[in-house]
């Protein structure tokens, strides 16, 4: 396809900008997808403000975005499985595939990943991008590119209850109600986790914790949470608990709150990188903990669910931004967390 296309760049901290750039022409195993709906993630957030998230520091002009959905527009000579006109959800990270993970499966791990905006990759706060087409999958009829974009932040949460474990039966608690924790518990619902309590200190968010499925919210501000999940459990404690909000207190609780024998799954990243854990309480327990590193061999699994109406993904969108104004995009969702829960920039409009 010929002609340019409008991309939205970080032209410093806080300020946005356009350009125009050649539309990509795809490779013999890529396909070009016309985007129609990105999200604006904790990440994309984080370099606005900061510029930086440890060593991966932004180079102006830089691409936010990398929870990407679109419409195959051009399909490369090898390509076999894909058409014109597939709607798709589009996995951001290419990995290398011969290194030790990579050949053990376990690619989110592989050091050489080439990952959607995370410096100096560009993100996809763009019209087009050309993608391969082993790492786009096409969604059914029933699941609009809108619901293709996040599917991406889901398979954290489906990363997540795999690590953890979950299975039918169980009681597990989700620390923390923003976009991960929410797709978290669905997640932990789809997998057929019994019963499923989330906690946050901002009550707009357990609001909606509670309209996409969550069996009961705890308002950490209002109630010591571990004596809530003591109460809730007849004084047994959880099973499981995902832990997404990243700071020392609500790890802490994490090893109060769970039973002997639990498992817990650390998903948020802590602003100082260290936490102080009672590991004495943690070892009387015999308790398990996994991390989660973005996810892998999860979007199918991911695009099923959603197409079988257990999980309802359009649901944890507060907010819907033109591309037209990626820059009052960016500051809303920085300024205003309490409100804003997940926002998504439509690119285009859904073919």
């Amino acid at each position: 396809m010929d002609g340019t296309m409008r991309v939205a760049v970080m032209e410093g901290i806080g300020k946005m900008g356009y350009t125009r750039r050649p539309i990509p022409v795809p490779k013999a195993d890529e396909v070009l997808v016309k985007l129609e709906y990105v999200g604006i993630c904790g990440s994309d957030m984080h370099y606005y403000e900061t510029g930086a998230i440890g060593d991966y520091v932004v180079k102006p002009p830089f691409v936010l975005g990398h929870e990407p959905g679109g419409t195959v527009v051009e399909v490369g000579s090898n390509v076999k499985h894909l058409r014109v006109g597939d709607k798709v959800a589009l996995e951001p990270g290419k990995t290398c595939g011969h290194c030790e993970f990579c050949r053990q499966g376990k690619y989110n791990l592989c050091p050489d990943v080439v990952f959607f905006a995370t410096p100096p990759v560009d993100g996809v706060f763009q019209e087009y991008v050309a993608h391969e087409a082993a790492l786009c999958f096409k969604l059914p009829d029933n699941v609009s590119t809108l619901e293709g974009a996040l599917i991406e932040p889901l398979a954290v949460g489906f990363h997540a209850a795999n690590q953890g474990g979950a299975h039918a039966g169980q009681t597990a608690v989700v620390m923390g109600a923003g976009c991960i924790g929410l797709v978290s518990m669905m997640a932990l619902k789809a997998q057929g986790v019994s019963r499923v309590y989330v906690v946050d200190v901002m009550s707009r968010r357990l609001d909606k914790a509670l309209e996409l499925g969550a069996d009961g919210v705890i308002n950490g501000k209002e109630e010591d949470a571990v004596e809530a999940v003591r109460r809730l459990t007849g004084g047994a404690g959880c099973d499981l608990v995902i832990e997404t909000a990243g700071t020392e207190i609500t790890t802490r609780q994490a090893v109060h709150m769970t039973k002997k024998g639990a498992a817990i799954v650390l998903v948020g990243y802590s602003k100082t990188g260290e936490i102080t854990l009672p590991m004495s309480l943690a070892l009387d327990k015999e308790l398990t903990f996994k991390t989660v590193f973005r996810y892998r061999h999860i979007y199918p699994m991911a695009i099923d669910s959603v197409a079988a109406g257990k999980v309802n993904l359009k649901g944890i969108v507060t907010d819907i931004f033109d591309f037209d104004d990626i820059q009052n995009a960016m500051d809303r969702s920085v300024a205003d967390k309490a409100n804003i829960v997940k926002a998504v920039v439509r690119i285009g409009k859904e073919g």
